[in-house]
């Protein structure tokens, strides 16, 4: 755990690093036009974020911005970032294997809790800026893309592009690429940085998320396949190309299968902290749960993506509209994640690794009834 939070620093260090000198050159670059252009002066409307600053500019430090605060409100390089961003390489994984041992990874029966470390409890709220905006009935859309908000916007409403039947074939199947992805046991101020979140107990790990979410589809006659094929463990390089392997066998023996939905859980923390994003729902504590669709940026594969995107978004809205709270922002963004092998594919990620078990089989189970909604109105 320690390992991997100090590299997704070092990441993170780099990064502003890069973003710092990317402000300096594009100042100098608007400096040296601007002195070949005529002294006009600057009009109110035209002044930037102080004094005579343009709105060129004030455009480039807002982006800039809001690229810098990225990992403030969705630290997605966590253990899910073997998916690289902006190519098609997912399986090129970026993190080293954080198990090498073999056998069984139980969930720790005594804990080595640190006065020196917080769990934070927050609540995500709604978002301001030019990446986030609001779909028509709940929910909102955060757009890590090139493709403008009006558009994304516009293909929100159309429908997805597969149906459902009820009490017949497999149309859903639930599957884990970071199998042993777990929570918290308890709601407690401390944590144990010993522990690395990962056990191979399913009744401890997203397993138990993913049975939730399949009891709900299956009470509504939604024929529905869970499979709990450990794919990160004892090996976690290569975790996407292994449940690749898993999903497409699935399909080929159930053609019949929609959606594919791989349940994961977020990290969101530092060394002395994690984060714990609860909404209250019903007078109880529900883990808050992101939906993640892919976008191509033409190198990826995935000429159907916008079908996914169509899905996630009714799939927000129906949370948000029967559960306000629930969810953080849809990210969309230049990742693949597998999403490429139906037009009802994505990534869900139930609450973090700061939630506790029970906040997260909660959430599991409120999406499960959003998702059921969705699905019988595809009837």
């Amino acid at each position: 755990m320690r390992k991997h939070l100090s590299r997704r620093k070092a990441a993170g260090l780099k990064r502003r690093i890069f973003v710092f000198f990317s402000i300096i050159t594009a100042i100098a670059v608007l400096c040296f036009f601007s002195k070949t252009e005529d002294k006009t002066p600057v009009s109110e409307t035209d002044k930037g974020l102080s004094g005579g600053v343009s709105d060129t500019l004030q455009n480039v430090c807002n982006e800039v911005y809001v690229e810098m605060q990225r990992e403030e409100w969705n630290p997605l390089n966590s253990e899910t970032a073997e998916a690289e961003l902006h190519s098609g390489a997912e399986n090129k994984d970026r993190d080293e294997d954080s198990e090498k041992s073999k056998g069984p990874k139980p969930y720790p029966e005594k804990w080595n809790v640190s006065s020196e470390t917080e769990v934070i409890r927050t609540t995500y709220g709604e978002y301001s800026g030019k990446k986030f905006f609001s779909l028509k009935n709940g929910g909102q859309v955060v757009n890590y893309s090139s493709l403008t908000n009006s558009r994304l916007l516009e293909e929100s409403v159309l429908k997805p592009a597969f149906k459902i039947s009820v009490n017949e074939k497999p149309q859903v199947l639930i599957m884990h690429t970071h199998t042993t992805e777990s929570y918290e046991p308890y709601i407690r101020s401390g944590f144990d940085p010993s522990f690395n979140y990962r056990t191979t107990d399913s009744s401890k790990n997203v397993i138990a998320v993913g049975e939730a979410i399949a009891e709900k589809l299956r009470a509504a006659g939604i024929v529905t396949i869970h499979d709990e094929t450990i794919h990160d463990y004892p090996s976690y390089t290569g975790a996407y190309e292994r449940s690749r392997n898993t999903v497409e066998g699935i399909l080929k023996e159930n053609p019949s299968i929609r959606v594919v939905l791989d349940i994961h859980r977020d990290a969101i923390g530092t060394e002395s902290s994690i984060t714990q994003p609860v909404a209250e729902i019903n007078g109880k504590e529900a883990a808050q749960v992101m939906i993640i669709s892919g976008c191509d940026d033409g190198t990826m594969d995935m000429p159907n993506y916008m079908f996914n995107f169509r899905f996630a978004c009714r799939l927000q809205e129906q949370m948000e509209s029967m559960y306000p709270g629930l969810t953080r922002p849809l990210l969309f963004d230049y990742r693949k994640y597998n999403q490429n092998l139906t037009t009802g594919s994505l990534l869900i990620e139930v609450g973090s690794h700061g939630n506790t078990i029970e906040q997260a089989l909660y959430a599991g189970s409120l999406f499960g009834d959003a998702l059921t909604e969705v699905l019988l109105d595809l009837h």
